[in-house]
């Protein structure tokens, strides 16, 4: 342990210092440990989609990017959204996880909007409740559902999407796609639903937590809602911090949702991220196989891979460029997801070689998904180990 410097956590205890000691580390080196990472939005696709991930390739892929805990998304075949429903994901998680794998109960029957699903059995075996992928449109039923979660003491997490507003859009509704004959996705799809839940937050004194924000007005809603006090807070994803429009190629691996939007909107999460109002980073791992990333921006799904490649990429394009502190990003991706959402902070370690560099290569990647925008970027900081309860699970 004498070439290990600790950040942001305790002394490990024998068991794990054993572990850490134990590991294939250069004898002229010094690294650096911190606590282990916490996403709390990924999608590991299994049960239904395991041709795209598995818990278990999932799994290894947060290992090696140093998280050590995740929240599991239900957009799911089945979606678990009655404790019958859920028992498959949980048997996987139990037979196959490699980290710990918190899963999400659906907020809505099937995630379709209509009804809600059976939180009071799901309370006690789900993280919190989400619809990610599909924004609840009927303003009555997110209300009830806030108060359903406020008697569970649970955390309603939105996916924030106004259908209406959508007219098949694919990438943001800017220059890149008035310049190029793309159908734009509109920032008030995204900031108008925020605006109506944190006002139903405020009624009911719900905990309200906003998935992968990336415009400008977003921030600003958030931002004045903690101010009056409400109950909310939010993450934002990698992408969204380090690229814009002006970054898009014809490309699917430039394709999520919501998407890449203008440098104006970029800045202000920037800003968001330096100020406070922006809680957490989440990854909102979403991968997909090679064919479905295959057929460019239009035709393409939705959602990139991006667990193995967040802490080398905030690290060298935020920390090493001086936007935010080392121990502000461990903040960002460790303590304050697991703060929100009670995930607890047991020995869980991950180390790291903060001098190495080496360009980002999908073909490396242990998850079945392979699209990223930063495939080629030159990082630096890479993952030697990770420890979790006195085991080496990367």
């Amino acid at each position: 342990m004498d070439r290990i410097r600790l950040v942001g956590c305790a002394q490990p205890d024998p068991r794990s210092a054993k572990v850490l000691s134990a590991l294939p580390l250069l004898s002229d080196h010094i690294y650096t440990v911190f606590p282990g990472f916490c996403d709390v939005h990924v999608h590991f696709r299994e049960p239904g989609f395991s041709y795209k991930e598995t818990i278990a390739t999932g799994s290894r892929a947060a290992a090696r990017g140093g998280y050590t805990a995740v929240c599991a998304m239900p957009n799911l075949n089945p979606v678990p959204d009655t404790a019958e429903h859920l028992q498959p994901q949980l048997d996987l998680i139990r037979d196959t996880a490699r980290i710990a794998v918190y899963p999400y109960g659906a907020i809505t029957m099937e995630e379709k909007g209509e009804r809600l699903s059976d939180m009071e059995a799901l309370s006690p075996h789900v993280i919190a409740f989400s619809d990610d992928g599909r924004g609840v449109q009927d303003g009555a039923l997110m209300r009830k559902a806030m108060r359903t979660a406020k008697r569970l003491g649970k955390v309603i997490a939105a996916h924030c999407e106004d259908n209406s507003l959508l007219r098949g859009g694919y990438i943001h509704d800017g220059a890149y796609a008035r310049a190029h004959g793309h159908r734009g996705i509109c920032s008030e799809s995204e900031w108008r639903p925020i605006a109506r839940d944190v006002e139903l937050a405020a009624e009911t004194g719900c905990a309200y937590h906003v998935c992968h924000i990336s415009c400008k007005e977003s921030v600003g809603i958030i931002r004045r809602a903690k101010a009056a006090g409400v109950d909310v807070t939010c993450e934002t994803a990698p992408h969204y911090l380090l690229m814009n429009e002006n970054d898009l190629r014809e490309d699917g691996r430039f394709k999520m949702n919501p998407p890449l939007r203008s440098r104006d909107d970029q800045e202000a999460l920037l800003e968001g991220l330096t100020d406070g109002t922006i809680d957490m980073i989440a990854t909102d791992h979403a991968p997909h196989s090679a064919e479905e990333k295959s057929r460019g921006l239009e035709n393409s799904a939705f959602g990139i891979s991006g667990i193995e490649t967040a802490f080398p990429i905030l690290y060298t394009c935020l920390v090493q460029k001086g936007v935010i502190t080392l121990e502000r990003l461990i903040e960002l991706m460790s303590a304050a997801p697991r703060r929100r959402f009670g995930i607890p902070l047991g020995q869980e370690y991950t180390v790291w070689d903060l001098e190495k560099r080496y360009p980002i290569d999908p073909a490396d990647f242990l998850s079945k998904g392979k699209a990223t925008p930063f495939a080629g970027l030159q990082v630096q900081g890479c993952c030697m180990g990770t420890v979790l309860n006195g085991k080496r699970v990367f």
